[in-house]
């Protein structure tokens, strides 16, 4: 299996055995919720590449990026069709808005703020494949291992290009900023179970 030694190092928090126990009662939200991360995640890669044409190393890295996100998304809509699983419009958790909430509005700010938001959704996703993958049945257990790899790249990409963006200037900070509100996210009571919310409140676990 991918090494996720720096992924984990990374990360302030561990995925809650909770949520994983919501995960595995809500498999066909899981899948559904999935498919929409995968085609929001090609959605915020073409975006910077239409807003930020001058840097080569950006445009082909997300070029690359979005191509494999759109991929796990036919890959994941092949499951759900094999599964009996129709593709709904449901609403997406808050995980990424609130996580965006105080990118800065000016730049190279905006740029930087941006792809460490990028960096530590990719982490979270790949720390999450890693940790459902043993309770999943063997078709899904192989896909979500099959993802470790490429999502692990993805996250490395988006730091390197912030760090890069940042023309030398330290982004500690700002990332350490950014982690410890996403610590608070994923370890938070949800209303609504989705693949980046964190666990059920109690309520919504039994309803």
């Amino acid at each position: 299996m991918t090494d996720l030694s720096e992924i984990h190092q990374f990360l302030r928090c561990e995925t809650p055995d909770a949520w994983v126990a919501n995960a595995i009662a809500h498999p066909a939200l899981l899948l559904l919720d999935h498919a929409n991360c995968e085609k929001k995640a090609a959605s915020t890669a073409m975006h910077l590449m239409y807003r930020y044409v001058a840097d080569f190393e950006l445009l082909n890295k997300m070029s690359r990026l979005a191509r494999e996100e759109l991929r796990h998304f036919e890959q994941v809509i092949a499951l759900m069709e094999k599964r009996g699983i129709a593709y709904e419009q449901i609403a997406a958790s808050r995980y990424a808005a609130e996580l965006r909430k105080p990118v800065r509005t000016h730049e190279p700010g905006r740029l930087i703020d941006t792809l460490i938001v990028g960096a530590i959704i990719e982490a979270r996703s790949c720390e999450r494949f890693a940790k459902l993958a043993p309770h999943l049945d063997e078709e899904l257990q192989q896909f979500y291992l099959s993802l470790l790899k490429s999502e692990a790249r993805h996250f490395k990409d988006y730091l390197t290009l912030a760090q890069k963006a940042a023309g030398g200037d330290e982004i500690e900070a700002r990332v350490g900023y950014f982690l410890e509100r996403e610590r608070a996210l994923i370890e938070a009571d949800d209303e609504a179970f989705r693949f980046h919310s964190g666990p059920l409140t109690k309520d919504a676990a039994s309803g």
